[in-house]
């Protein structure tokens, strides 16, 4: 692998300077990512995992773009929602760029509501022709419930030892029913499609031309949710087909890709997807 360079640097965007640090190949960058943070966090990531994807796709070529954005970690102003983060979003966009003009391949990385964020802003920039969407963030009451009934309840059914358990303590198999019958209702309450943000993610999956590839952890509730709901709502099924679309699943990962070889697949899906075919092609 050949080395690479980390560059720390200032994105400005509203009157606001962002911290960020770039992590640039030893020779002329083979495509460019912008690592867009997901949740109250900043750019390192849970467990470094920013920082060693970063660190890992620049040595084999790929400039890495790792920010805060504002009132995160360094970065100055108020916390904006991941519903509202669209100038950051270009702001990095801008700075990859400038420092990378070479780079022809962009693509936005996101983990839950960040990846949530990156299919929202991506349609609006042509600039941008791939997304790599971890986990995304689909929530709804509705969702989370019926999400739970088959990621929790289906598990528990199966283990002779809460069989046993109920068995010992009746009182607990009327406790596990009742709360069955609360989650089922909420999953049959409301369209699971419907507006807010999952209305914003819906158009900006159904406009993006260019190539997606999304990854999803096996015991997360989060990538159970998009699952389901891609499975119920034809509309989603839709965008997140066709030939532009890659889905790849681990099955025993968490929700943060916590240990080494998580973290190693999901750098190794990375970077094939980028470097694979790398023309920008919409």
């Amino acid at each position: 692998m050949s080395p690479s360079m980390e560059q720390p640097l200032l994105l400005s965007t509203a009157g606001r300077e962002l911290v960020g640090i770039l992590h640039r190949p030893s020779g002329p960058a083979q495509a460019g990512v912008v690592v867009l943070v997901g949740g109250p966090q900043y750019r390192v990531g849970s467990h470094r995992q920013f920082v060693l994807l970063a660190r890992a796709l620049s040595r084999l070529g790929i400039a890495v773009l790792r920010f805060d954005y504002a009132g995160m970690g360094d970065s100055d102003g108020s916390a904006p929602s991941f519903e509202r983060v669209d100038p950051e979003i270009r702001a990095a966009v801008d700075t990859l760029l400038s420092a990378c003009p070479e780079i022809e391949t962009v693509c936005l990385w996101g983990l839950c509501d960040a990846a949530s964020s990156a299919l929202m802003y991506a349609p609006g920039d042509p600039r941008v022709n791939r997304l790599v969407l971890l986990n995304p963030w689909v929530r709804t009451s509705e969702g989370q419930a019926q999400a739970y009934i088959e990621n929790y309840y289906g598990k528990r059914l199966r283990n002779p030892r809460t069989w046993r358990k109920f068995s010992r303590d009746p009182a607990a198999l009327l406790r596990a029913a009742a709360s069955w019958v609360r989650n089922f209702a909420k999953a049959q309450h409301g369209a699971r499609n419907g507006g807010g943000f999952l209305a914003k993610m819906l158009a900006g999956a159904q406009a993006y031309r260019g190539r997606t590839l999304v990854l999803l952890s096996g015991r997360d509730l989060v990538a159970t949710e998009f699952e389901l709901l891609l499975s119920r709502a034809e509309p989603w099924r839709i965008a997140f087909s066709g030939e532009r679309v890659r889905t790849a699943k681990l099955e025993n990962a968490s929700h943060t890709f916590a240990r080494a070889e998580w973290r190693d697949w999901v750098t190794d899906h990375t970077a094939r997807f980028l470097l694979d075919g790398a023309a920008p092609g919409r």
